[in-house]
């Protein structure tokens, strides 16, 4: 296995409000971790809400969970970061009504645990394949799955970029934590959605599967969404399940 992280302001935000982790190694009960999160508030409290999901969650894994199924271990880290994060909003006024995308997973063999929050995203890669495995919780999916709209009406939208659900703003929240057979991907994907509004999942698929090493991948990942635009923060990170794609 080998990963490569990369984030980037991009060429119209001011500061970054992405965060991201990632460990080949073995944190806490878990045998690897990745975890991507998009930060949002005024007076930058989005970064410190991303941050502070990342240092809950992290926290939480290594130190206070017990052995268990990985589902599970992500799902009760990101609700134990929702309240922390929560409670840090409530207590400091500068960080009113501030959340969070948390998206993470830990890989084992051929089967992925995910727990998820928000619009950042979870693809499976393998050559000549692209598949979204998590499920964006905004207005314009719900509207997607509904028949209301299409997808290519969906990137353009009015209010496209309404989250319906994010960690920390509110007290208690829904966790997606499932559990995924990756064993025909050469390759995971997670990404806020600074990369995928400027990538369609076509671009993304032809940078990742190209011959060269992970980080030239990620690096090119990042580059084409801000020659796309930029007008988000972009975060990456790409793991090679088979070892790297050469």
């Amino acid at each position: 296995m080998h990963v490569s992280g990369q984030t980037s302001t991009g060429m119209v935000r001011d500061h970054n409000e992405d965060v991201l982790y990632h460990s080949i190694e073995p944190i806490g009960p878990l045998p690897n971790l990745f975890i991507v999160a998009d930060g949002m508030g005024g007076h930058n409290a989005g970064e410190v809400a991303s941050a502070k999901s990342l240092d809950f969650s992290w926290d939480f894994i290594y130190n206070t969970s017990p052995p268990g199924d990985a589902p599970d271990i992500l799902e009760t880290a990101a609700l134990y970061a929702n309240r922390q994060v929560f409670e840090l909003s409530v207590s400091n006024p500068e960080y009113h009504g501030m959340g969070t995308t948390f998206t993470a997973c830990s890989i084992k063999d051929s089967t992925m645990a995910v727990a998820h929050v928000g619009d950042s995203r979870i693809y499976a890669i393998s050559p000549g394949h692209i598949t979204q495995i998590t499920t964006d919780h905004t207005l314009v999916d719900e509207m997607v799955q509904a028949g209301a709209i299409t997808k290519e009406e969906a990137k353009t939208h009015p209010r496209r970029n309404v989250i319906k659900r994010v960690l920390g703003y509110e007290p208690e929240i829904e966790v997606d934590s499932t559990t995924h057979d990756i064993g025909h991907a050469h390759s995971i994907l997670l990404c806020s959605d600074g990369l995928t509004d400027m990538l369609s999942d076509e671009e993304i698929l032809e940078i990742t599967t190209q011959d060269s090493a992970i980080n030239l991948r990620a690096e090119a990942l990042v580059d084409a969404a801000n020659k796309a635009g930029g007008v988000d923060n972009i975060t990456v990170i790409l793991v090679d399940i088979r070892g790297e794609v050469r």
